[in-house]
């Protein structure tokens, strides 16, 4: 049997011919002299330099040449992360970024120094804290609330804010980008 690279798989009198298992201890790891055995069925090629006897490659050099399928799918990657390198230098993507960041910094700010005054202001003023609104409902217990009711709010903020400001733009650049790294792909192949 031989791999998708030529090299001979298994010299025959291994689990691949006979299928043979022992006592149920499962299939025999047999080696013939002089060749490297592997009983993975999806295992297809050695690592590069790998486990080959009697390559002898220079130092520093890899022992055998790259297979000339996997050079064309890594000219494509280089051609794709070309495209993904000129798309974010784009101007389209520069404004979805920064329509993201100018919701994005206020609003983490906001709500930090809200989230912050809330805990200082309960550590060191406990008696304003303690101060009775209504009945057994104090003032802790309303920022406290206020502070769940504000994470909605900013939740549903930002996703409206996507909607109506970055949605549109973004998935736009997106089809224009997967379309570019796949006739990119296609030319390096």
């Amino acid at each position: 049997m031989q791999s998708s690279d030529g090299r001979a798989r298994g010299g025959g009198d291994g689990p691949e011919r006979s299928g043979a298992h022992h006592h149920g201890r499962g299939p025999e790891f047999v080696e013939a002299p002089g060749e490297v055995r592997y009983e993975d069925p999806w295992y297809d090629a050695l690592a590069s330099g790998w486990g080959e006897q009697g390559a002898t490659a220079p130092a520093g050099t890899r022992g055998t040449e790259v297979p000339a399928a996997r050079r064309e799918r890594e000219d494509g990657a280089v051609a794709a992360a070309q495209v993904y390198l000129e798309v974010q230098r784009s101007a389209a993507f520069q404004e979805v970024r920064s329509r993201y960041r100018r919701f994005v910094g206020p609003a983490c700010a906001g709500f930090f120094l809200w989230y912050v005054g809330y805990v200082v202001t309960a550590t060191a003023a406990p008696g304003f804290m303690a101060r009775p609104v209504v009945g057994a409902v104090n003032v802790a217990l309303i920022a406290g609330l206020g502070q769940f009711l504000t994470t909605f709010l900013l939740t549903w903020a930002y996703a409206r804010h996507a909607r109506l400001r970055r949605d549109r733009a973004a998935l736009e650049l997106r089809w224009d980008t997967q379309e570019l790294t796949r006739g990119a792909r296609s030319g390096a192949s």
